[in-house]
């Protein structure tokens, strides 16, 4: 026995290194080349896709988690809900209780059953109840839009092996595409892979748009969409370009409604000098068109100079009318139309005052002599402006409290009206969407009315593609 113990011992110091380097190199090659070998050889077809911001696993875009889940409800073209991962719904307590009963063997990617106990969702005062086939969630007070809520993608957290002897954590979810890889740069994702059994997809993330449009014409990415305007790539050849028109998004010109200035003459008086598309791209107030709760007929403000003029005689400014309108690089060129527009309008006005009979008092006239400032900043602050072009996003369900409701400190327009806070208060309190419809419908019409804001125009996105 110490024969062999000293065979191997001077083994040890002759080939001892070569050894110790082989079975490092043996765990590299199996835990890191050969994964890597075999995607790159692997036949399935791929594409990568490029996509603007910060993630990491716990904020993935809807993009993404949509792919790799479903939620227990979903949105239909007009905004409405219906059962997904849900058999069907029941609405108790006079809307304070959402019972979702789940469908039958439906199972996460790991192959489980998925249980009422397995839902997670970031919901705020809100009791989670998980019986055997049911989940029940009950709220601190009916809440109408809640259905929409429980449309996000329904994911799991799970411990998964990783280059052969490490683990680390990974997302599952229970829809076709699985999260096979990912690839973290200061914490945040620099990479992320999407497997189906008929492609994969390949999601590569970048700090802004423009750096997103270079990589693209390095070659680094194949597909680019919700992109603002086409950075040229119009000119490219053998690039294919969609454009669509977002409902779901609109340009708005909105007021701070605690200037003294903006009275709501004058806000009628501007809605009325700006000019607007006049085709399917036009926005006419804050809720989606498509949506079941869309007022048709409201007051669309169309550009109308002798009516503006009549407005904003009906209640002069006060005071000199001196204000900043503020927007980004990406709307400029459509804030300096409108500041002409103002301009020429304002001029006619002050000509119009002086003479108009009724005017006693031709100095006032003078408060005519309007001053626009046009700032463009790419982070206007929205705390400090006077008058801000840029645009909004809607959700699927028409409730508009957070942003219009005078409570809420997300209203940054400053926008106060007891009526219109009345019709929103019950709008998400009101379960039956037929008394919901009326309820937005009159708020659209007073809304309109009231002119808070200007609505010009739908956005557009463009998907740009080899």
């Amino acid at each position: 026995m110490r024969k062999y113990y000293w065979y191997f011992t001077a083994y040890l110091k002759k080939h001892g290194l070569v050894l110790v380097t082989s079975i490092i190199g043996a765990i590299v090659l199996f835990s890191i080349l050969v994964p890597t070998l075999a995607q790159t050889f692997e036949l399935k077809p791929r594409v990568y896709v490029g996509i603007v911001g910060k993630y990491t696993l716990d904020n993935l875009p809807e993009e993404i988690t949509s792919q790799i889940s479903a939620g227990l409800t979903k949105t239909e073209e007009d905004g409405s809900t219906k059962p997904n991962l849900a058999e069907r719904v029941s609405i108790e307590d006079d809307g304070q209780s959402y019972r979702y009963v789940l469908k039958k063997n439906l199972k996460w990617q790991d192959g489980k059953n998925l249980e009422p106990s397995d839902i997670n969702l970031p919901l705020k005062d809100t009791q989670v109840v998980a019986t055997k086939n049911d989940i029940v969630f009950k709220l601190p007070a009916p809440f109408a839009p809640f259905q929409s809520v429980v449309t996000q993608p329904l994911l799991r957290k799970i411990e998964q092996k990783h280059r052969l002897f490490f683990t680390r954590e990974n997302l599952i979810g229970l829809g076709d595409y699985f999260v096979s890889d990912y690839t973290l740069k200061s914490n945040h994702l620099s990479q992320i892979v999407l497997d189906s059994t008929a492609e994969r997809k390949i999601y590569r993330f970048y700090l802004s748009e423009d750096q997103m449009v270079l990589a693209f014409k390095r070659g680094e990415i194949d597909v680019i969409d919700n992109l603002h305007s086409t950075h040229g790539l119009e000119n490219w050849n053998n690039l294919k370009i969609e454009k669509t028109i977002r409902n779901d998004r609109y340009l708005g010109l909105f007021f701070d409604n605690h200037n003294p200035l903006f009275t709501k003459n004058v806000r009628q008086a501007l809605s009325y000098a700006t000019s607007k598309p006049t085709d399917k791209n036009r926005a006419i107030g804050p809720i989606n068109p498509n949506s079941w709760a869309y007022l048709v007929g409201g007051k669309t403000y169309a550009f109308d100079i002798d009516r503006a003029v009549e407005r904003i005689l009906a209640d002069l400014p006060q005071l000199p009318f001196v204000i900043s309108l503020t927007t980004t690089s990406e709307f400029q060129n459509e804030a300096e139309k409108i500041k002409s527009e103002w301009d020429s309008f304002f001029a006619k006005a002050k000509e119009a005052c002086n003479s108009n009979k009724d005017v006693k008092d031709k100095t006032i006239c003078d408060n005519l002599n309007a001053q626009i400032n046009l700032k463009v900043t790419n982070f206007p602050d929205l705390n400090n402006f006077e008058a801000i072009l840029i645009g909004q996003e809607t959700a699927g369900d028409p409730d508009q409290y957070q942003l219009w409701h005078s409570d809420q400190p997300s209203n940054f327009t400053h926008y106060k009206n007891t009526r219109i806070d009345s019709l929103l208060e019950r709008g998400r309190t009101t379960i039956n969407q037929t008394e919901r419809k009326e309820i937005y419908e009159e708020f659209q019409q007073f809304f309109l009315e009231d002119a808070p804001a200007i609505f010009i125009r739908h956005l557009e996105t463009y998907k740009v593609s080899r």
